[in-house]
Parts: structure tokens; sequence; C-alpha cells
């Protein structure tokens, strides 16, 4: 990977390219692999180092062909193998905009003030981990409270901490931080978890682990200069309050998109996840989504991986349609015969 940019090094410039890959976890570095692939001049632009939220898991068993691999290595070949098809890659810049303009083309710009041309982006820029929102959470944020077990482990050796959360999320990190804290209790504000079977089996068998189920927390305490000393919470059955006492919290109850960035209306779902179609396209035209940005049953780093397959061909093919319907044909027209040109089932696609 070559060095990035650093705030002071940029210069803003303005710059075409052919598409505009917004994030760079495991959905964006796929989708440039294959545009790449596809002789389309590609810039991926990443907020941090790429790898997305393989940088915040320690190993991975469910990719095909890799029975067990670090997050970071698997990131580090994902990124590797993406340029070997020339994608340009640029690190800690952040995307402030995405604009469709009025000759259909897009405008997307950062905060160290580049401007980027293209007739297709493909958003990947994932979510933003959810808060509990409750009283202490913000103001011990950093100390006690954290939303990344790979980050923060470390802090709480032999230690006794909570985790709240019923997904696969929070059922896996339960399970790494007992390699450092002294016990991990396990809250749940229903009486089962939601996590696939095998996670919460390991979950289940870790003697450094103690469930509760059916209660939900309710204040941060903690003390100016020391920290977070406890969390106070609530059995939603009984009503009964009590305090744990524990000096760390982290939360994993889900993520919130990172759609903040589009300009204009698109669809969603009732949770803001970007609705799209077979091709991965958006209902704004030229605009495709894909990875844990868009609405789906299932967030995996496979599905991410086949979300921008489909996405990056779609948009190879939309710009084909483009190019084909010349440049003397309308916006209106050229948008249109691009959109069926995505969509064609010669491609794949329905």
């Amino acid at each position: 990977m070559p060095p990035a940019r650093t705030r002071d090094e940029a210069v803003a410039s303005e710059r075409q390219f052919d598409v505009v890959i917004v994030g760079a976890g495991p959905a964006g570095m796929t989708a440039a692999l294959y545009t790449g692939r596809a002789m389309l001049k590609t810039v991926v632009l990443e907020r941090g180092e790429p790898g997305g939220e393989l940088l915040n898991t320690e190993y991975l068993d469910d990719v095909i062909g890799f029975p067990k691999i670090l997050g970071r290595d698997l990131a580090e070949k994902f990124a590797s193998h993406a340029q070997q098809f020339g994608a340009e890659f640029q690190q800690f810049v952040n995307v402030q905009s995405v604009k469709k303009l009025e000759d259909g083309s897009f405008e997307t710009r950062t905060d160290v003030g580049d401007v980027y041309h293209s007739p297709v982006v493909i958003a990947t820029a994932g979510g933003t981990p959810l808060k509990l929102g409750i009283p202490g959470e913000f103001e011990y944020a950093g100390r006690g409270v954290s939303y990344c077990a790979i980050c923060d482990a470390n802090f709480f050796k032999q230690q006794t901490i909570v985790v709240v959360g019923g997904g696969d999320a929070a059922c896996e990190e339960a399970d790494y931080l007992t390699r450092f804290a002294s016990k991990v209790y396990l809250v749940h504000r229903r009486d089962s978890f939601r996590a696939s079977a095998v996670v919460q089996k390991h979950v289940f068998e870790n003697p450094k682990i103690e469930v509760v189920f059916n209660t939900v927390a309710e204040e941060v305490l903690g003390q100016p200069g020391v920290g977070m000393t406890g969390l106070r919470v609530r059995h939603v059955l009984t009503g009964e309050q009590k305090t744990m006492d524990v000096t760390g919290l982290f939360v994993f109850i889900g993520f919130r998109p990172n759609t903040g960035i589009i300009d204009g209306h698109f669809t969603h779902d009732e949770m803001g996840y970007v609705k799209t179609d077979d091709a991965m396209m958006t209902s704004i035209p030229g605009l495709f989504a894909a990875g844990d940005l868009r609405s789906q049953l299932t967030r995996q780093v496979t599905t991410a991986c086949g979300d921008a397959t489909t996405a990056a061909i779609a948009a190879d093919k939309y710009i084909t349609g483009l190019r084909e319907a010349g440049n003397g044909a309308s916006t209106a027209t050229r948008a249109s015969e691009a959109v069926e040109s995505a969509h064609v089932r010669a491609g794949g696609y329905a």
C-alpha cells in the first residue's frame, strides 16, 4: 500500500475518474478489484486504513478458502489484490458529499479539498456503531466505555467488564474479551441471543462469561479523573434495578448506515439502510451501494463481497450504456439507456 497523503501534503485538485468508490472495507476493495479488471479508472476514498470492520476483527473463520485468518491480514490481501488492477487508494480522507450534477455525473468532495468527477459512484461506507443513549455513556467514552474490543481490550486486563448486545458481534467480542478481563458479563434485553448457534456455543461454554438476559443498561456510573466505576441495569420483566461493579462497558447493538454524505433523495428502509435493485443500483441512477450500507438480510464479509461484485459489473455496463447513448442524447435518455444496460440479462442481472 503506498503511503497516504497527510492533510498538509494534500493539494486540492479536481480529477476525473470512471468510478469513485467511497469506503475501503471488503465491499469497497472488491468493487475496486472488478472495476480495475474492467479497465475503468478507479479511485477508492477511505477515511482510515483499508479494511473497514476487518481491522476491528481479531480473526475470521467464515471466509471461504481461509479456515482461520486475522482480520488485518485479510484486509492487506484484499488491498494488495485490488491494486494489482490499477485502483488508486486515497487514505485518511473524509468524503464530505456525493452530489449528482445536472449533466448526470457525480461530484465527490473530500475534507482535504479534492473534488472527484465520475459517471458512477459506488458507496460502501458501512456504518457507525449505535450508542445506548444512556446517562454517562458520552461522559465516559474512552474512559471505560468502548465500541471496539480489538482496539481497547488491552486496557482491561484482569478487570470485570460488561458487554451489551445479543447478536454475533456482541457474543464474539465477549468471548474475545475474556482473554484479557477476569470476568465478562454479557447483558441482553431479550431472553435469548440472535447470534448464530456456533457463536452462542462459545459463549455458553466460556467459564469467564456470565449471561444476563432480560436486562437493559440504564446509566454508566463513574468518577471524574477515575473513569467508569459501574453500570446501573434494570430487569425488563420485574423492573428490579441493580448496580454492576464493572470498570468497562463494550457496546455492540448494531450500526447506523453512513448515508449522510449522499445529497438528494434515495430510497431506504426504516433503519436508514439504502435500498437497491438487483444490480445494486440505488434509486439515483449511477449511484450503487454495496456491503453494510445496503438494506439486506445479513451483513458478512462474503455478502459484502458479493454485493460489490454485482455493483462493479453493473457499473461497468452502466458506463458502457452512457457511452453508447452518445453525447448527442439528452441526459435523461442517456441515463435511461445506461440503467437498462446495467440490468441486461446477458450480464446476469434481472
